[in-house]
């Protein structure tokens, strides 16, 4: 009777206990255990984090951490931390938080405009992945990387395509750069490398010589006109005389790219600079700023027309006056003189 009582008061104990155990383990893993009023929040999980770096990341998301910590204990996700960007729902459990950190690594949207310096392009890039601008430079400047690839100090910047990509937010620089890369490939179909030998020009002139369309005007449809002008240049042996070269050489010479020039002054003409293209012939060695494929495609189909000239017309602003020959562009130009005299702008 003793026996009896005992193996039933084990067989009771033990139920007690296997039901608190299984509350315990229902608790931990399946409460609710999200501690923000969105509907939904990101989470950055760094390269090779510790666990201390985990917690640091997810103590602002969730109510309770040791909870926390000990469901990623038991589903052994806690020996392996994997990075990246992850979207957690209000009210998730535990359960559902870690199978979200596991498998859940979510891309983002990196873009970049017209960017005039690697420096600059390092650092947009910087604000939208995980690495930092000092590994992108180096990445860029990289003279292997530059070498094997046909590229040099003065075209670096033509890889870079200015659009959106997706990447995943622990990106390496490497990763970034040779992505980057393999979009710069892709762009150069066999249609657009026909049309740039077409016009006697390599891929990587093309991009010199769109990154002066693009700074000339902002205007898209009046790009393919402006490049017409500039290839009618180029044929016929003419300097491309570009205001915009010279402002990018100035900014060169000076370091400082942030400075604003409105106005190009005789004396800027002198710099001796190869970008300056009022002295060097050609197209420059490089791009003076990263040219949008608009202006690239507005080189490979430029309009066939007989201007030579330019000069902003200041009735209809962003677009421009176009001349045939030099005295029509000296009446053209006349009106701009005033305006820009009458702003009373020196520099």
């Amino acid at each position: 009777m003793n026996i009896k009582r005992i193996l039933l008061g084990v067989v009771f104990v033990g139920l007690i206990s296997g039901g608190i155990f299984a509350y315990m383990l229902y608790t931990s893993f399946f409460t609710p255990n999200t501690s923000f009023n969105a509907e939904e929040a990101f989470v950055y999980i760094p390269t090779d984090a510790s666990f201390e770096d985990l917690e640091e990341c997810l103590v602002p998301f969730v109510d309770d951490f040791k909870s926390f910590e000990s469901a990623a204990d038991k589903k052994g996700y806690l020996k392996n931390i994997k990075a990246g960007r992850y979207k957690i729902a209000k009210g998730m459990n535990n359960n559902e938080l870690v199978n979200s950190l596991r498998s859940g690594n979510l891309p983002v949207k990196v873009s970049f405009n017209n960017q005039e310096t690697i420096q600059d392009l390092a650092g947009r890039v910087a604000s939208q992945i995980e690495a930092d601008s000092v590994s992108l430079l180096a990445a860029f400047d990289d003279s292997k990387f530059l070498n094997a690839e046909g590229f040099n100090e003065a075209n670096k910047l033509s890889p870079y395509i200015p659009n959106s990509y997706e990447f995943f937010w622990n990106s390496s620089a490497q990763g970034f750069r040779d992505r980057m890369l393999k979009e710069y490939k892709r762009f150069w179909t066999d249609a657009r490398i026909e049309k740039a030998k077409e016009l006697g020009l390599t891929p990587h002139e093309v991009i010199a010589l769109a990154a002066i369309v693009h700074k000339e005007t902002a205007k898209i449809d009046e790009r393919p006109r402006v490049a017409g002008l500039y290839l009618n240049r180029l044929k016929s042996g003419m300097l491309l005389q570009a205001d915009p070269t010279v402002i990018y050489a100035i900014k060169k010479e000076s370091g400082n790219f942030d400075q604003i020039i409105k106005r190009v002054l005789y004396k800027d003409l002198e710099l001796d600079s190869p970008y300056n293209t009022y002295k060097k012939s050609g197209v420059p060695p490089g791009p003076i700023t990263m040219p949008d494929i608009s202006a690239i495609d507005a080189v490979l189909n430029s309009e066939k027309h007989k201007y030579y000239y330019m000069v902003a017309n200041v009735e209809n602003f962003g677009y421009h006056m176009f001349a045939e020959n030099l005295s029509q562009h000296n009446r053209n130009k006349e009106q701009y003189i005033r305006w820009i005299n009458a702003q009373k702008i020196k520099r």
